[in-house]
């Protein structure tokens, strides 16, 4: 490897908005780090997860395509 050319990694605290923090390496010159959501606090870690209902679009589409297919049934038969 060429000397000088990669960063230094330092030991970086990283705190959570929950209080949570814990230590790692990172090429942050400051040393410390902020951040919003951590493996104590984000719903996916914890198992609350919430099922969102993401079948807003997708199923007003489909109904209208049930709709405009039924229209066309009614208006080949004539």
């Amino acid at each position: 490897m060429k000397p000088e050319i990669h960063p230094t990694y330092v030991e970086t605290k990283v705190t959570c908005g929950c209080g949570e923090s814990f230590t790692t390496r990172s090429t942050v010159e400051s040393g410390s780090l902020f951040v919003e959501v951590c493996s104590v606090c984000h719903p996916f870690y914890t198992g609350k997860q919430r099922i969102l209902d993401t079948g807003g679009r997708v199923a007003r589409f489909e109904e209208r395509m049930k709709k405009s297919a039924a229209k066309g049934a009614k208006t080949s038969a004539k």
